[in-house]
């Protein structure tokens, strides 16, 4: 392995750092992006009983953002229940926005990584084959087959580069897909919360006596 890095050349120094860091953001990312990490199981069912009952002080609001980034988006959606309809929503759709900044963070590394690991595995060939080229016009063709063996040792470089870059897409193009899916879903319960907000007044008004009723019973 180590006379492969050295037959690379100074290029296999970026790669192999670039390799490294895509399998930490993927580590890194998987560990962050755990479904019960984003999403607790029964915390939409348990925000949405807090808001019909009425409890919605500021302990509960705030032990909730800081529960998860589903409970960040229903706790925005809570601080703004007593304004109109359309800015709770206006709300839930800028916490969202830096939700899934959060949760995309260092995607665009690796995906850079992706992109920039092939490109710098063939700057390595190519300038290796410069190198082998260059010492053929000062001392002739001499041995093919060591000509044919610089070729191989040029072209480490290129697979070392396809090596890094394609578990780097297909772990950027899971990630992003992950985070999408959890997008809808933190969608879906935000909507869940507003018609239980929408509908929570009338609830509670269901619960108390009509003040002509209780007169009439008080007669």
């Amino acid at each position: 392995m180590w006379e492969l890095v050295k037959a690379g050349g100074w290029p296999m120094v970026p790669l192999l750092l670039l390799g490294v860091l895509a399998l930490a953001i993927v580590l890194e990312r998987f560990w962050s992006l755990r479904r019960n990490e984003v999403l607790p199981p029964g915390l939409g069912q348990e925000v949405r009983n807090w808001a019909a009952r009425g409890k919605l002080d500021a302990s509960h609001i705030e032990s909730l953002r800081a529960n998860s980034p589903l409970g960040a988006l229903l706790a925005a959606a809570l601080e703004a229940r007593n304004r109109p309809r359309d800015q709770i929503r206006e709300r839930i759709e800028d916490t969202g926005r830096h939700l899934v900044h959060r949760m995309g963070r260092y995607l665009n590394a690796l995906g850079t990584i992706a992109s920039a690991g092939p490109l710098l595995g063939l700057l390595g060939t190519v300038i290796g084959m410069i190198q082998m080229f260059l010492g053929i016009l000062d001392h002739g063709v001499g041995d093919v087959n060591q000509l044919a063996g610089g070729i191989g040792k040029a072209l480490v470089c290129t697979a070392t580069g396809m090596i890094v870059a394609i578990p780097a897409l297909m772990f950027h193009r899971y990630f992003r897909a992950r985070v999408d899916g959890y997008v809808i879903e933190m969608e879906h319960e935000a909507g869940a919360l507003l018609d239980t907000l929408d509908g929570r007044p009338a609830v509670m008004a269901a619960t108390k006596p009509a003040p002509q009723a209780a007169a009439v019973a008080k007669a």
